[in-house]
C-alpha cells in the first residue's frame, strides 16, 4: 500500500469508484456522497457542453448508466491526497448495453480521466471530471 492509499479520503475515493464500476444502485452510491454534493463534468466528446449535477441528478445519472452499460471498469493509475482533496488519474472502459449514437451495443468505450474530489464530513462534496474519450468509432 502506498502512502496515498493510506489517506482516508483516498480509500473512500477508491471504494466509491469500485462501487460505480460495478454499477451499484444509487442508494449505495449515496453513502459516499455528501448531501451538498456537486458533480461537474468538463466538456468532452459525450457531454460537449459539459454537465453540472447536484446529488439527486448525480444519482439519477448513475441509474441511467445502469441501463446504458452492461459493465465498466475504473483502473486508478495514480492518487494524490492533500487535506480534504484527492486527485485521481483513471483509465475507464465501459461496454454499451444498448446502441449509443453510431456505436452499436457491445462497443467498448474508453476514456482517460482526471477526477478531483473534495471531501466534507468524510463524504464527497464536490467532484470535477476531465474525461478524455478515445475516438468514438
Amino acid at each position: 500500500m502506498t502512502q496515498a492509499d493510506q489517506h482516508p479520503h483516498v480509500r473512500t475515493a477508491l471504494r466509491y469508484h469500485e462501487a460505480v464500476a460495478r454499477l451499484a444502485a444509487p442508494e449505495e452510491l449515496a453513502e459516499f456522497l455528501h448531501p451538498d454534493m456537486i458533480h461537474s463534468q468538463l466538456p468532452n466528446a459525450v457531454f460537449p457542453a459539459g454537465a453540472e449535477r447536484d446529488l439527486a441528478e448525480t444519482l439519477a445519472a448513475s441509474a441511467r448508466a445502469r441501463t446504458l452499460l452492461s459493465d465498466q471498469s475504473y483502473e486508478v493509475i495514480n492518487a494524490v491526497a492533500c487535506g480534504d482533496q484527492v486527485a485521481l488519474e483513471i483509465r475507464w472502459s465501459g461496454t454499451l448495453a444498448v446502441g449509443f449514437g453510431d456505436l452499436p451495443e457491445g462497443h467498448v468505450m474508453r476514456a482517460h480521466i482526471a477526477a478531483f474530489l473534495e471531501f466534507r464530513d468524510g463524504r464527497i462534496v464536490a467532484q470535477r471530471n476531465y474525461d478524455c474519450y478515445e475516438p468514438l468509432t
